[in-house]
């Protein structure tokens, strides 16, 4: 069975634990659960470098509590701290273990596991919100760093004909299956990836990771945007804000609207002026 770390960090405020989760998602944290004053991060064990943990814990000078836990406890977690997620009345997201929803234009069943992405978090959210006026009819959409499959699912149900969503992550790949399954999807494609295949371009491609792998990433991302496509950047910080869309607009997009929430931001962009040119 697999196994994870667990480290739970005393937090004094809001912004030193979307600071925290920004810098753990960095060195592999993938999975966390935020109570009021205490944040729990996840990793999985093959995964974990304790010289990384232990540099960044120094660098804020805090201390921590690690611990290692299999996969059916840290699910029972999730399931004692998972609450639907209501975007407006957009979209409602419940886990298969609550009770259907009712006045939302499109429900979403996502059990999350080990992956990233219910809603909850700021980022997930405002890209769903992002969602909402992008016109999706038609369209191919690739999702990078899919997590729970969450937002290939949402882009499915908004009428996209084409959905690559791609993780390098196993847990991820089997857990989006899964939700892809329950869902009733069947115009995505759920690949095991760790980088952006440049082969297609696509009139949609959203990026909800962190600044990091963005970064890394930006110039083939940049060019897998059909002319006229958009790109939808998210996992940033506010504070990452200007520099991700200095870059961007370097690449030929223009900025169309940036949406925040709990200190973090999700940008869309337009690509009408970049250049078709091989990657």
């Amino acid at each position: 069975m697999d196994a994870y770390i667990q480290i739970d960090i005393a937090i004094e405020n809001e912004q030193q634990r979307e600071l925290l989760i920004a810098e753990l998602s960095g060195i592999g944290f993938d999975g966390f659960l935020e109570e009021e004053q205490l944040l729990k991060a996840f990793i999985p064990e093959e995964l974990y470098q304790s010289e990384d943990l232990l540099f960044l814990l120094n660098k804020y000078k805090i201390t921590h509590l690690l611990s290692v836990v299999n996969s059916q406890n840290w699910n029972a977690l999730w399931e004692s701290n998972f609450d639907p997620v209501l975007v407006d009345d957009f979209v409602g997201i419940r886990a298969d273990f609550h009770a259907p929803l009712v006045g939302f234009s499109y429900e979403l069943v996502i059990t999350p596991k080990m992956s990233f992405g219910t809603g909850h978090h700021g980022t997930t959210y405002s890209v769903m919100r992002l969602m909402r006026n992008i016109d999706c009819t038609g369209k191919r959409v690739f999702d990078f760093g899919t997590g729970t499959g969450i937002l290939a699912i949402l882009a499915e149900k908004l009428g996209a004909a084409k959905v690559l969503a791609v993780d390098n992550d196993n847990w991820c790949i089997e857990n989006a299956s899964e939700n892809i399954l329950v869902n009733k999807c069947n115009c995505i494609d759920i690949q095991l990836l760790s980088e952006v295949p440049v082969d297609q371009e696509y009139d949609i491609v959203i990026a909800n990771i962190n600044r990091n792998i963005i970064e890394a990433n930006l110039s083939a991302l940049s060019t897998i945007v059909a002319r006229n496509g958009i790109l939808v950047l998210s996992g940033l910080l506010q504070s990452d804000e200007t520099d991700m869309i200095d870059a961007s607009l370097a690449l030929g997009f223009e900025h169309q609207k940036t949406l925040e929430k709990d200190g973090w931001v999700a940008i869309q962009l337009f690509g009408s002026k970049i250049p078709r040119a091989e990657y």
